[in-house]
Parts: structure tokens; sequence; C-alpha cells
């Protein structure tokens, strides 16, 4: 009894690209078992006509068809499409797990203050800004207006729920640089302490310890300006917080200076963070 010869006419065909694919591995097959079409043909059960029609892109090839060169040929002929990785939707468990709507409302620009480190009695002040990173799933940020621009940091935001904290974190070859803050007050302001490495004698690094306060941006104290008084007809400018609020080395006497340092006093004077030795009992 001739062998059943498998009618294509009802079935239904492959889309024109998986289709092509099917054709090319064929092609292949063949080249490397030195197997003629007929031969393949006869061992499919399929009919020289279809498989010929097939290869040269005249007619599609159905599932039914490239089943049977498969078992013919003894592999595989249909390559999965590649599947598209689906991206994370929550931080990593080593950064709390969060997702973007549990901490949206940490996303912006702040006025950072800190102690100098290389001035006594003055205040150190720069951008710090914190923005969602879709790529890898979790808040980051970086530092911006420093007058030591090489030493800016960047890196990672930290919130996990056991603790009530967020942690600005930087790792660079092994080395780390730590921000802890207590959750935003109802102002948005972020207070903490800061733990880094200051630079010593020569090339020496120091450990150092300093209060921190990140105030938002748009909210940020300005210094007072003596300005005509505008007419009342005339509409009153709005201010461009990063043009307006000052960064850099502020000392002792300059116009911002009683506002930050007032700032920078609640840390300690509201128990966002304690130094012992240095804060009264």
């Amino acid at each position: 009894m001739p062998p059943e010869i498998a009618s294509e006419t009802d079935e239904a065909a492959l889309p024109e690209g998986q289709s092509r694919a099917v054709a090319d591995a064929v092609r292949e097959a063949l080249a490397r078992r030195r197997m003629s079409r007929l031969a393949l043909a006869d061992a499919a059960r399929i009919s020289i006509s279809t498989l010929e029609k097939a290869l040269s892109g005249r007619r599609p090839f159905t599932l039914a068809t490239t089943i049977r060169l498969e078992e013919a040929l003894g592999l595989s002929l249909r390559q999965a499409a590649p599947r598209r990785e689906a991206q994370p939707r929550e931080a990593p468990e080593a950064f709390g797990s969060y997702t973007r709507a549990a901490v949206a409302f940490l996303e912006g620009r702040y006025l950072t203050l800190r102690p100098s480190f290389g001035q006594a009695g003055a205040i150190f002040a720069y951008v710090t800004e914190i923005a969602w990173d879709a790529g890898s799933a979790r808040l980051v940020f970086r530092e911006a207006e420093r007058l030591d621009a090489p030493f800016a940091q960047s890196g990672t935001v930290a919130v996990p729920n056991q603790s009530g904290h967020i942690y600005l974190v930087t790792e660079f070859q092994g080395q780390y640089r730590l921000a802890v803050l207590g959750r935003p007050t109802i102002r948005g302001e972020l207070f903490g302490i800061l733990t880094t490495l200051v630079s010593g004698r020569g090339a020496q690094l120091t450990p150092a310890a300093a209060p921190i306060a990140l105030v938002p941006e748009r909210s940020a104290p300005v210094p007072e300006r003596s300005a005509p008084v505008p007419e009342r007809s005339a509409p009153v400018p709005e201010r461009s917080a990063p043009e307006a609020v000052q960064y850099g080395r502020i000392a002792p006497g300059m116009a911002c200076e009683p506002a930050y340092r007032a700032i920078l006093d609640q840390v300690r004077a509201d128990g966002f963070a304690v130094f012992p030795g240095r804060d009264p009992e």
C-alpha cells in the first residue's frame, strides 16, 4: 500500500516570518545530510510539489507539514519567538521591594545641607535629585551643584519597611557612603545623618559623620532681595528655584546662612539623629 500523502488544502499557514525560518532550516538540514528534496518528501509523507513550493516561498509551510518534516529530520524546525523580558515592577529585596507608586512622594530635587568639612562653621549646600529608574525598578539619586563636582555622589535609594527610614546608598569598588534619613515631614523635608570619607592629609581618607537635611527645592528658603514693589496690575514673577536657591559653601554672614543653619539644626533639636557626647542628655 502506498504511503499516505498529507493534504494541506484546508490547513492554516504559519506566519510569513516563521515560514521563511522553517524553509531556511530545512535547506540547511538537507545540505548537511546531503539529502535530496524527494527523499525528504517521501520520509515526511508529503508531496514533492508541496515541499518545493514551500521552500521557494510560493506557499507558506503549515503546522502539520512542519511537524512531519521535524519527525523525518529528527530536529526542531520551529524556533520559539524571542521572549521579551518583562521589566521588574518592584525594587530588589536588598533595597526594600518597593513599587514606584509606594515611593513616588520621594521623587524630586532637594536642597541638601550638611556642615562643611573644609571650613569650620560653614554649611555645604548642593542638590540631590531622586528619580525612578525604570530599567532597574528602583529609586536612584545623584548630586549636582557641588563646588567639588568630581566628588558628587550617585547611587540607589533603599526604603525598607521595617526600619521606617530612607537610605541613600553609594557603592564604588567596595567603598560605601551612606545617608540615613527619617521619613519626610509634613513639608517633605528629610533629616538624618551622613557617613562618608573626607580627604585628610595627602591621599589619606578619614571616616566622618555629620547631620544632613534635604529640603524640597520648591520650598527652600531664598535670601530676601531689596527690589521695587511691583504695581498691583503687574503680575508678580515666580522665582525659579534652581536660580534663586543658593548653593556652595555658605559662610556665616551670608544672607541665606541663618535660614540654612536653622534647618540643619533641626537634625539634633528634633531628634532625627543622635550624636553621643555632643547632644545634651
